[in-house]
């Protein structure tokens, strides 16, 4: 097994998972194989977090732009999410996982809704990881809800414009529950952000993969933890 120190463990790690369309494709099969497939790794991942002690595990699980796609590819996404929540629901109980959801989440189909905010009210006790779904989430799309919460709060005469800091965005954004990730994960081989956690995100370490989705398992996610741990991180400063 890779060897991690688990004094220097990131408190955060996000991970976008892409691939899951090729990984099918490779196999000559259709692409809703390949998001089942991914949601396999999905379990893996979160019961490796569990186990090592991340505190916070945020999955980049379908974006606003995703509503482009096909409805049917859609569809069975949703029945992909729900089949996951349910499944899932006992090991987070047992195992203390809170699960919580980033995004628009208004827009999911109201079968989706039930089954997601059913889970996130049963496991809102939970304490020993958190874990968040980004849904019908987009960085820019929240940076804009962030902006209109506030104008709306300077309009009602709550707030001052001079009062607007740093701070005070973050504590409107989605994620103001959550310290920033310190590990970004991207598999299969892209180098894009995709429009994740943009404001999150700038002083993050990045990881990058050419894994495939389905196919990043304990020890690849142990290895990037491993090359994580190897890094300086300086937060703009200069280091001696």
């Amino acid at each position: 097994m890779t060897s991690i120190d688990f004094q220097k463990l990131p408190k955060h790690v996000a991970i976008i998972m892409d691939g899951n369309g090729r990984w099918a494709k490779k196999r000559l099969m259709n692409r809703v194989q390949g998001h089942q497939k991914g949601s396999e790794a999905v379990r893996a991942i979160v019961k490796a977090s569990r186990e090592i002690g991340i505190s916070y595990l945020t999955l980049y699980a379908f974006s606003e732009e995703n509503w482009n796609r096909p409805k049917a590819e859609i569809s069975a996404l949703m029945n992909i999410l729900k089949n996951f929540l349910r499944s899932q629901l006992p090991e987070m109980q047992e195992n203390g996982i809170r699960l919580q959801a980033i995004g628009r989440t208004e827009k999911l189909p109201k079968n989706a809704k039930e089954v997601l905010y059913e889970t996130i009210e049963k496991t809102a006790t939970n304490k020993d990881m958190v874990l968040t779904l980004a849904l019908s989430y987009g960085g820019r799309q929240e940076i804009v809800d962030s902006v209109q919460k506030i104008a709306e709060k300077i309009k009602e005469g709550d707030l001052t414009v001079e009062e607007i800091s740093e701070k005070l965005i973050s504590d409107f954004l989605s994620t103001t529950d959550m310290p920033d990730p310190d590990l970004l994960i991207r598999t299969s081989g892209e180098y894009r952000i995709s429009n994740f956690l943009l404001w999150q995100i700038a002083y993050t370490e990045i990881y990058t993969t050419p894994t495939l989705w389905p196919d990043f398992n304990r020890d690849r996610y142990l290895a990037a933890i491993q090359d994580f741990q190897k890094r300086e991180r300086r937060f703009g400063e200069v280091c001696d």
